[in-house]
């Protein structure tokens, strides 16, 4: 059994028309036809929200739907596979090409033209896919949202919301001139991209999409280093030195490296305090005209680092007793019988 069977079934168990189903899944009429006729794929699962609003109104189980939705889906990507990839349709690279920065587009566009869907158009297109995509659906439960862009390009709220489940649905392979209209163009106020480390930058429409410009990055990292040193494990496990560390504080020391060097816990002390220490840190400048730098005073300068050295010379004083401490016990127990420690005047 397939999602259409299903559906129309259940469709006259309950006496129901199509029309009602669109009704509850807040979707046009048409659209519904097209999925029971089989002239569109179901969309996948987890790019809709139609499927819990059909279950619900056609007193189906939980995730019957969208399982045989994503059954039918695998199946027909299995005989699309194999396939060269389509070039982007000419009005989809025309819009892309005209929303990139014009002193960036004079080199962007030979290299597109030269290579139909190439790396570097598929690139792109892809994540100003993922950008918009990520947008549409934070805002697909927003009937504000979705009124205000159906009112930008014409259409109703139930027209609209098909459009961005089928938005969702698309791919970097199956862009239409639709997405565009509806989504790319007026989402999209303009891209760039560095051809040399492929970073790119996607300012929005801070009327749809109110925030700070989307920036994208391909930079070569170091792996993370996993191994903790013992010091460091030590340093932890004593509460009497890292017991008022924050989690900033402790993922700032669990960072430093060194070679072949191996720090005791009082190093790691020692540091937390350093970085605690306002001497060792410029404040921040203020901000806005006619900021006043702030005054500290002499007091203010001294205190505060001296505490810190007083402080850290009691616990070195401490872990040195401590050491001692453990050595006469170790001593106490491996002495022979007769013997007495010898203490110092």
């Amino acid at each position: 059994m397939d999602v259409c069977l299903l559906i129309r079934q259940r469709l006259e168990e309950l006496h129901l028309e199509q029309r009602d189903l669109a009704g509850a899944a807040k979707v046009t009429e048409s659209y519904i036809s097209q999925l029971l006729t089989r002239k569109k794929l179901p969309p996948a699962s987890d790019r809709t929200d139609i499927y819990v609003r059909i279950e619900k109104f056609l007193k189906l189980p939980s995730g019957r739907i969208s399982k045989l939705a994503d059954h039918e889906r695998k199946e027909e990507l299995k005989k699309n596979l194999g396939g060269p990839p389509t070039p982007l349709l000419k009005e989809v690279r025309e819009l892309i090409l005209r929303k990139c920065a014009p002193e960036k587009e004079i080199q962007v566009r030979p290299i597109f033209e030269k290579q139909p869907f190439g790396e570097l158009e598929r690139l792109v297109v892809q994540k100003l896919l993922d950008v918009v995509k990520s947008i549409a659906k934070e805002e697909l439960e927003s009937e504000n949202w979705l009124r205000l862009v159906a009112q930008l390009v014409g259409r109703s709220y139930e027209h609209m919301r098909v459009i961005v489940l089928e938005f969702l649905d698309t791919d970097v392979f199956n862009v239409s001139v639709q997405d565009c209209d509806s989504f790319l163009d007026p989402l999209i106020e303009s891209w760039d991209i560095d051809l040399a480390t492929f970073a790119m930058k996607v300012v929005l429409n801070r009327r749809l999409a109110p925030g700070h410009p989307r920036k994208f990055e391909f930079v070569e990292r170091e792996a993370e280093w996993s191994e903790e040193e013992p010091g460091f494990k030590r340093f932890l496990r004593d509460r009497a030195l890292s017991g008022d560390a924050t989690e900033e504080e402790i993922t700032f020391l669990k960072r430093l490296r060194f070679n072949g060097k191996r720090p005791t816990p009082l190093y790691y002390y020692r540091e937390l305090q350093n970085l605690r220490d306002p001497l060792h840190f410029r404040s921040p400048l203020p901000q806005g005209p006619g900021a006043e730098m702030p005054r500290q005073s002499k007091s203010d300068r001294s205190a505060a680092p001296m505490h810190k050295r007083m402080e850290a010379k009691s616990v070195e004083k401490q872990l040195q007793l401590h050491g001692r401490k453990k050595a006469m016990e170790r001593w106490a127990e491996n002495k022979p019988s007769g013997t007495k420690p010898r203490t110092r005047s």
